[in-house]
């Protein structure tokens, strides 16, 4: 599949689900009411409220987290990148099938692909509705049992940092598609339920004015605007190149993005909190934002609260 496909499905007002892995090279399109003959299920803006489930966690140790830290913070040093976001696989345990962390788990944006792999993801990319973009970049998480939690993250100078990079990122790059581009909305907290515990996320808010034959140039404004900057870092290429050769496994689908269009509208989320099956079970895959001031503990801590079952 083409983005040029997406191109020719916009300007028919034909309705589809695309899904788009990290390196975007591999593109899936597919018509909405071709989903349940392709065991392909999703959600968007789910409101019921999430089962206790429960997983084990089989992590990478703190020593090989530490090493890839240490070769990012080399890099910053050496002027390659400001913000990278670095991701690893944690081996689980859980009871259930897909199908049934598909069905249980609470969260704004999920998607079940056959029996491959699930996101139930809080991170929304682009929402596109009368004729005018919108992007929701999330950076910064902290558990919210910490005391002052809310008070402690807006105020935490390496995550406003981040959160800086990552909103002048997104800003640029919907300049790429769109004309006067402004930020609706500065640092907001929202909480999501991590398993057995809360986590905030603080968001931002970035619109611009993407007019009315957006429909027709779909696919061009997703080529245009992928990989996703929250997920990857900036500069958007260098710190691509960087990811590519520290992580030392491929992140596939997880953190690229699947959107719906309908003929309307379209509404998109990038996919975090992504389980994957493979031979030996199932594999988690999570990470954080990587900047000069990180603490390479509370990174490490970060990346395991991530791995939980809504």
């Amino acid at each position: 599949m083409l983005f040029s496909d997406l191109n020719f499905l916009g300007k028919n007002r034909k309705s589809f689900l695309v899904i788009c892995d990290f390196k975007v090279q591999n593109l899936k399109i597919i018509p909405l009411d071709k989903l349940e003959e392709n065991d392909i299920e999703y959600k968007i803006n789910n409101s019921f409220k999430a089962h206790k489930n429960t997983l084990k966690k089989y992590p990478q140790s703190f020593t090989e987290y530490k090493k890839k830290f240490d070769f990012v913070q080399q890099k910053i040093k050496s002027g390659d990148t400001y913000l990278l976001n670095l991701t690893q696989e944690t081996q689980i345990e859980t009871d259930l099938t897909l199908k049934e962390i598909f069905k249980s788990s609470n969260a704004q944006y999920k998607l079940r692909y056959k029996d491959e792999f699930v996101c139930f993801s809080p991170e929304k990319f682009i929402q596109i509705q009368d004729d005018k973009i919108h992007t929701y970049p999330m950076k910064g998480t902290i558990d919210a049992s910490v005391p002052n939690a809310k008070e402690k993250i807006l105020n935490n100078k390496k995550e406003i940092a981040e959160h800086i990079m990552v909103v002048d990122l997104l800003r640029n790059d919907l300049s790429i598609v769109a004309k006067d581009v402004k930020v609706e909305n500065f640092r907001y907290v929202e909480e999501v339920e991590a398993g057995d515990k809360k986590l905030l996320h603080i968001s931002s808010h970035i619109s611009g004015e993407i007019g009315s034959d957006w429909h027709e140039k779909i696919g061009d404004i997703l080529k245009a605007l992928l990989p996703a900057g929250s997920i990857s870092g900036t500069p958007k290429k260098s710190t691509i190149d960087i990811i590519k050769h520290i992580e030392n496994y491929d992140r596939d689908f997880f953190s690229g993005i699947f959107g719906i269009y309908n003929g309307k509208t379209f509404d998109s989320g990038v996919m975090i909190r992504f389980i994957q099956k493979n031979e030996d079970g199932y594999i988690y895959k999570s990470g954080g934002g990587i900047t000069l001031d990180s603490e390479v503990e509370s990174e490490y801590s970060e990346l395991l609260d991530k791995v939980y079952l809504p």
